[in-house]
């Protein structure tokens, strides 16, 4: 085993090694694939340099997109490059292990779209993701150059992602920047958080109205990494009301009747990859989201 492997973690050193994801290497260990000098290791396990390392695995499970009709899927806009869609909550962005409910890439499938082929077949097309329990506005590619210049778009920073968020208590300040690395949850595989060893990930935010036990904000994110805005704010002992896996208080989530996040990706704003002019969408909150801030402003 490589000196550079010593002391890190099974899934983090085999995906290092093998060039898997850290996910698909988790799975790995926990079919009892990795062996360190004939003793089975857990993803959670550490590595020690000069031992002999076998990894063995199953072909990974294909996964498919299964056209299933998405009621409430709004399409924002439309044309021969790109398809911007304002996404329900409970609905992820494409097909993977695990999930079973509805895809936005099913969604689209089941209306006779015709999708990018570019990516992996499960995720042909997406140049970004939003949780399946943050709703709002995404783009889709549904040719290979809108694919190539979203991904370029997306990498290099030059699309606008605004987001609105309620969030729990008053940020002080209420206006300013959190750049904080963000990378897995050293306990939990399936939470993520700010850590040292994260990737560099940037969030600013203002307060947009203040309620007595919560805080309306606008963020815009400067980097896009998985769950940023959830656990930056979070971090900052605001965790968005509703958010269960990140601290939310469930007495306020409760009385605002909410069972995900309070979480919308509000406006979305990029240079179309066709015709090179600056394009910008808006949605509207959903009526979830919507009632939460009526309790909040007759409170």
């Amino acid at each position: 085993m490589p000196d550079g492997l010593d002391g890190s973690r099974v899934d983090a050193g085999v995906a290092k090694l093998l060039g898997f994801s850290r996910s698909f290497a988790a799975e790995v260990a926990a079919a009892g694939g990795v062996r360190v000098d004939g003793r089975v290791l857990d993803k959670s396990d550490r590595l020690s340099a000069g031992a002999w390392l076998e990894v063995s695995w199953e072909p990974r499970s294909i996964v498919e997109v299964v056209p299933v009709p998405v009621a409430d899927l709004g399409i924002a806009y439309d044309d021969d490059d790109i398809v911007v869609v304002d996404k329900p909550a409970g609905v992820a962005a494409h097909p993977s292990l695990g999930w079973t409910g509805p895809t936005v890439l099913g969604a689209l499938a089941a209306a006779g779209y015709r999708i990018s082929t570019s990516g992996a077949p499960e995720r042909a097309g997406i140049v970004h993701r939003l949780d399946a329990g943050t709703s709002g506005l995404m783009v889709v590619a549904k040719s290979e150059r809108a694919y190539s210049a979203l991904k370029r778009a997306f990498h290099d920073r030059t699309v606008e992602k605004v987001y609105h968020a309620v969030v729990q208590g008053h940020p002080d300040p209420l206006a300013g920047t959190i750049d904080a690395p963000i990378g897995r949850h050293p306990r939990a595989d399936w939470k993520f958080a700010v850590t040292a060893s994260g990737k560099p990930s940037v969030t600013r935010y203002e307060t947009i109205e203040a309620f007595p036990a919560a805080s309306l904000l606008e963020i815009h994110l400067e980097t896009g990494r998985t769950h940023q805005i959830r656990v930056h704010m979070a971090a900052q002992r605001h965790p968005c009301v509703g958010d269960a896996m990140y601290g939310a208080d469930p007495t306020l989530s409760s009385r605002l009747g909410l069972t995900r996040q309070w979480l919308h990706a509000r406006r979305l704003g990029f240079q179309h990859p066709g015709t090179g002019e600056w394009v910008s969408f808006f949605s509207e909150y959903p009526d979830d989201l919507r009632h939460a801030l009526d309790v909040l402003r007759d409170a």
